[in-house]
């Protein structure tokens, strides 16, 4: 190995030009602390979108809900099967009924719910998972019974037609 002689007897080898272990470790720190800022805003940025896809589903039954009223005598349909076709006779309402963009299970799904007492009222439900959404309402949502379940951090979207 070649050295180098320098003022007082102190010599140097040559190295591969590389980092040090310190400008390593306040690298890594860096990139610890942006990613730390950047990932809960990008999840949030997630959860508003699936907040307004379900918005959206449930606008889009609601329309289906009315051709099929207007179809059948102003009379609401029993039950709506949420992911799958939705037909009555030849006449199709929705191809595929919109389901919540996680999947259906106990804790995150649509719930409709025709009114008993009043033929013409029903209400179309959602549970969302920003809860800081001006649209939405406390979890336990009366004709929802509550479904939006053990979600950590979740409010009901409530639609009631007349």
């Amino acid at each position: 190995m070649k050295h180098k002689t320098y003022k007082k007897g102190f010599t140097r080898h040559n190295t591969a030009p590389g980092f040090t272990l310190i400008e390593l470790l306040i690298v890594i720190a860096i990139i610890g602390i942006l990613s730390a800022i950047i990932f809960p805003n990008y999840m949030a940025a997630r959860e508003r979108a699936r907040d307004t896809q379900r918005k959206s589903d449930l606008a889009q039954i609601q329309k289906a809900i009315e051709l099929y009223k207007q179809d059948n005598n102003s009379a609401l349909p029993p039950s709506i099967t949420f992911g799958s076709p939705w037909a009555n006779g030849s006449t199709i309402y929705m191809s595929k009924v919109p389901q919540d963009p996680l999947g259906v299970n106990d804790d995150s799904s649509y719930v409709y719910t025709p009114d008993g007492t009043d033929p013409a009222k029903y209400t179309l439900c959602a549970c969302l998972e920003n809860t800081a959404d001006t649209d939405s309402h406390v979890v336990d949502c009366a004709d929802c019974s509550g479904d939006c379940g053990t979600r950590i951090a979740t409010t009901c979207y409530e639609l009631v037609y007349q």
